[in-house]
């Protein structure tokens, strides 16, 4: 989730698969959402890996549940190792390091953050 300014990325969980949709559903009747940023697997060539069917899927019932609600899709490719240097820099543990749900909430941090600096750079007009 961003700060209401669209400048910094913050994590919130990381949900097992079958938990996501019943998240959604409760934080968008809490939350004010102007879109929803996506991860979105490729391969090398650019060409949707494939572990894309499964957003796909996702992307088919969200979009049906939630049709005014803006989608942004970001290539995911590197973030998992991003986020594991990330978390060396920052000084975290090894052990800390091997968890999965760490490492997947650290790599959405990154796809936001990376969507947010790429919207900001988009919107600065050249003199």
């Amino acid at each position: 989730m961003s700060d209401p300014l669209e400048i910094t990325a913050n994590g919130l969980e990381t949900l097992d698969v079958k938990n996501v949709r019943d998240f959604i559903r409760s934080f968008l009747e809490k939350e004010e959402v102007d879109c929803l940023v996506i991860g979105y697997p490729k391969q090398m060539n650019n060409l949707p890996s494939e572990a894309s069917q499964y957003v796909d899927g996702f992307l088919k019932w969200f979009n049906r549940e939630y049709p005014d609600l803006k989608v942004e899709k970001v290539d995911e490719r590197f973030t998992s190792r991003m986020a594991q240097k990330a978390m060396i820099d920052g000084g975290v543990k090894k052990s800390d390091r091997q968890n999965k749900y760490l490492v997947d909430k650290v790599s959405a941090v990154l796809i936001l953050q990376s969507y947010l600096d790429s919207k900001k750079h988009s919107s600065y007009k050249t003199e």
